[in-house]
């Protein structure tokens, strides 16, 4: 395989490790929403969505480690714990909720199974890819993604073309901030850093050596895969708009049945009867890819902390598959309220590692990753509290931090911090000399 063709299949493998439940059931409903501000939602979207995993992705290019590479410099020991807090969240969130979403919208309405028989069967397959990793690149790059992609564009395109164009209202204030809160359900930057070293390790084991080399087909996968994501997010959240008047959305059901009724009806009103069975494919295999590469991910970071132990590879994918087993039979609902916590503290700390991480080293000092991490670390305890309900223990502090009203309490301080460490150090530097 040439090099183009290896960055193509990585591309499409990277796409699928990143498209999941939530990548496909979020964007629909949040155009839906926004109605005419479907624009700002997009963009809002598209930066905790696409933007920030990929740079993810480029930061992997340019450490070509593991995840605890993007840590080590606030310290060993933050490093360490944040590593074991992200794959924790991983395999009791996101990858369960894979396994959840397939019941509910593929496999219940057309078996009516229990929810234990479709996480069992769904996570021994996931075993199997995971305990057989050296094929997980090609399989998913040239036979998996290639579906996911071709399925999803008919139902845009033709959704596009079949709506009547009429948009609802927009019920929310700030669109942007809206979108933008609403990417972090995506868990894409959380995802850049887990698969973003299955795909460093895969390349290893097809035999790239170069560091050079892997650092050129990570970059423009990367790219490429971001191209991907952002059309197919920009062009679920346009149809969920257009569809604005011409579906209706059962207001009693909770906000993830929503999510997946409407895209159910968009399939329908698109492509028929046969729409609901393409939506029911897409799923399941979107699901699936995800669930892969968290998993792969979580026992290569284990297999690292044991010397390079394939058993313990083995035992770690075992107990994160039998973990998804367990969560992955609750209701999606539950999955994404255990969620909201989490992610309003892992999730900001996981941006700034990201960007720091990507950025010219001169302004990357550890003094800086310090400041700035911990920063971002105090600043995301008012927006953690607030989702666990006690918001009110921090209300008569929320007025003076900018932002903190929508949940982004923590970016200008962050901001403030990395200007300031930088101009700090730069004097520093000056007096030395």
């Amino acid at each position: 395989m040439n090099k183009t063709q290896e960055t193509l299949v990585t591309a499409f493998a990277l796409f699928s490790l990143f498209f999941g439940a939530g990548n496909l059931l979020l964007p629909p409903l949040l155009g839906y929403n926004a109605g005419e501000d479907w624009l700002w939602v997009t963009i809002g979207f598209m930066t905790t969505a696409v933007v920030i995993p990929i740079l993810g992705i480029l930061a992997h290019a340019r450490l070509q480690g593991t995840m605890y590479d993007f840590g080590k410099k606030v310290s060993p020991t933050f490093s360490t714990i944040y590593c074991i807090i992200v794959y924790l969240i991983s395999i009791t969130i996101p990858s369960p909720r894979t396994a959840s979403a397939t019941h509910e919208i593929a496999i219940d309405p057309a078996f009516g199974t229990s929810p234990l028989l479709t996480s069992s069967i769904y996570f021994s397959l996931v075993l199997v890819f995971v305990l057989n990793r050296s094929r997980i690149l090609s399989f998913i790059g040239k036979f998996l993604t290639p579906l996911v992609v071709v399925m999803l564009f008919g139902v845009i395109s033709i959704g596009l073309f079949t709506s009547d164009g009429v948009m609802n209202t927009s019920t929310f204030e700030a669109p942007i901030v809206s979108g933008f809160l609403e990417g972090y359900q995506t868990f894409d930057a959380i995802g850049a850093v887990v698969v973003g070293a299955v795909v460093i390790i895969s390349l290893n084991l097809r035999g790239h050596n170069s560091f050079e080399a892997k650092k050129e087909i990570i970059r423009k996968s990367g790219f490429i895969a971001g191209l991907g994501l952002l059309l197919i997010y920009a062009g679920l959240i346009s149809v969920g708009s257009f569809f604005g008047t011409d579906i209706e959305i059962d207001s009693t059901l909770s906000g993830d049945m929503q999510r997946a009724n409407l895209l159910r009806g968009i399939s329908i009103a698109s492509l028929g009867a046969f729409g609901n069975k393409v939506l029911s494919i897409l799923i399941a295999l979107a699901c699936f890819t995800t669930a892969v590469g968290i998993v792969t991910g979580t026992a290569d970071y284990v297999k690292g902390l044991f010397k390079g132990s394939q058993k313990a590879y083995i035992i770690t994918g075992v107990l994160a598959s039998a973990m998804g087993v367990l969560i992955g039979q609750l209701d999606f609902h539950s999955i994404i309220i255990i969620a909201i916590p989490a992610l309003m503290f892992i999730y900001p700390i996981t941006i700034v590692l990201i960007l720091l991480n990507v950025a010219p080293q001169k302004f990357a000092s550890h003094k800086v990753f310090k400041a700035v991490v911990i920063t971002t670390m105090v600043f995301s305890i008012p927006d953690f509290l607030g989702s666990v309900g006690l918001g009110e223990t921090i209300a008569g502090v929320q007025p003076y931090i900018p932002f903190s009203t929508f949940s982004l309490g923590w970016v200008l301080p962050a901001l403030v911090v990395f200007i300031v460490s930088n101009l700090i150090g730069a004097r520093a530097t000056e007096l030395s000399e």
